[in-house]
């Protein structure tokens, strides 16, 4: 029997700008399978059409990816917005056909691509974990086996015989991973989803996913969270423009390349909404940067003491006391450093905002970040109630280098230890040294 869990060979996906792709649900599939062998000939003169056709309005979300993957194997799917992540999942959760190419799966499929997959807004809490196992292909027996599992996971027992329509967008994030997690599927598809849920529950998300692949099970796993990438997978995949980068075991040498490259792309150190993204009733940011003190963009990389700050425009359209903005710190190598927000201080030392253009921005302290790269992602939200830009998922980004400049100490020329690199002040205290110790000159052996 071979070990091969899923196999791509040319895999491709073709999309005309402007159309929409069209999903079928699963009656659909059932009524019309009966013309199968019909569809198939005219899907495939269909993609031929599509294929001859003029290109200026067709994209290729998917070009030519080929590879493999074998049972029990945790794969990491990284790349940047756009560079065909969520395309190549459908396709292997049979969401959408491929353009060109195929895929070979062997086992059973779990997907959670979107908050909520498969599920029935109609239907309660309950009956919807009966509804996924069926669609899984479980049966009855194994789904009632791992019920109170599901339950007890995903915290919503008062709310179990509730219209899923009703549940807020955690309590949706939480049954359905419980759902996709506890059904045993052979293969676990996950998108980046994880970021719905709140801290502790996307904690307790990596920890079932890290059992799921222990226990031998396929995992493919899109995330923009290089630490849990690092973490849980053991290859990964560098998707960009719809190909393959990179891919290999070496998963940390991947990711610093990776956010390396990344790094490299960007002339300076401003964002600028150049189109009509982030569109939202509250706040709408335009320009993103890291400056000096005149508001001047500063050129990468920059000394450790110069004088940095992290500078937000944008359009205030109505005021909320909720309003919430600032920047996410990352480290080279994905890990979050520190969020740095607009709320942060006493209630009287918030920025009052005003209707019509706005301008914040926030001082990086010298001397406080070490050599190296950073990643600096954008925040806006009304607190605790809605994201308006999340980090680490739709955000844009800064890059930042920091060289050289990391104190006047004769003993620190090169890079500290550690991840940061204050240079902080430090005192002698005679005032505070006890009278015995003042007396001992000597010492026992």
């Amino acid at each position: 029997m071979s070990d091969i869990a899923i196999r791509c060979e040319g895999l491709s996906k073709q999309y005309r700008i402007g159309k929409r792709e069209s999903y079928k649900a699963l009656r659909d599939v059932l009524a019309n399978s009966i013309s199968a062998p019909f569809r198939a000939v005219r899907s495939a003169f269909n993609r031929q059409l599509s294929l001859s056709s003029d290109g200026d309005n067709m994209i290729w979300a998917l070009k030519d990816v080929f590879f493999e993957v074998k049972q029990g194997e945790v794969i990491g799917i990284i790349g940047r917005n756009g560079a065909g992540k969520s395309t190549l999942l459908k396709i292997l959760s049979r969401i959408t056909e491929p353009t060109k190419g195929h895929a070979d799966i062997h086992g059973r499929v779990g997907s959670l691509l979107e908050v909520g997959t498969g599920f029935n807004p109609e239907l309660t809490g309950r009956e919807n974990i009966y509804l996924n196992g069926a669609i899984l292909g479980m049966k009855k027996a194994e789904i009632v086996r791992r019920f109170d599992e599901i339950v007890a996971f995903a915290e919503i027992d008062k709310f179990l015989d509730t219209p899923v329509k009703y549940y807020s967008s955690g309590m949706y994030m939480r049954l359905a991973f419980a759902v996709a997690a506890h059904l045993e599927p052979e293969i676990l598809l996950v998108d980046e989803v994880l970021a719905v849920g709140d801290v502790a529950f996307q904690k307790k998300c990596l920890g079932k996913m890290e059992a799921v692949a222990k226990a031998g099970r396929t995992v493919l796993f899109v995330s923009h969270n290089m630490n849990a990438i690092e973490e849980l997978c053991q290859s990964i995949i560098v998707l960009d423009q719809g190909r393959i980068q990179e891919s290999g075991t070496a998963v940390r040498s991947i990711i610093n390349r990776y956010m390396s490259g990344a790094a490299q792309e960007v002339s300076g150190n401003t964002w600028t909404n150049t189109g009509e993204a982030y569109q939202n009733a509250w706040f709408t940011p335009t320009e993103f940067s890291i400056t000096d003190e005149n508001g001047q963009s500063l050129e990468t990389p920059v000394r450790n003491d110069a004088q940095m700050w992290v500078q937000i425009k944008g359009v205030v359209h109505q005021l909320d006391q909720a309003m919430n903005m600032g920047y996410a710190l990352y480290a080279e190598d994905g890990h979050l450093l520190y969020w740095s927000l607009t709320t942060d201080g006493a209630e009287a030392d918030w920025p009052q905002f005003q209707t019509g253009p706005c301008v914040v921005r926030s001082q990086i302290p010298k001397r406080f970040l070490n050599e190296g790269d950073y990643r600096l992602d954008l925040i806006v939200s009304l607190h605790y109630r809605s994201w308006l830009v999340q980090p680490g998922v739709n955000a844009p980004s800064l890059f930042l280098s920091i060289r050289g400049g990391l104190s006047d100490s004769p003993y620190w020329m090169m890079p500290r230890p550690g991840i940061m690199g204050p240079s902080l002040p430090w005192a002698y205290c005679t005032d505070l040294v006890s009278p015995s110790l003042v007396n001992a000159n000597t010492y026992e052996n």
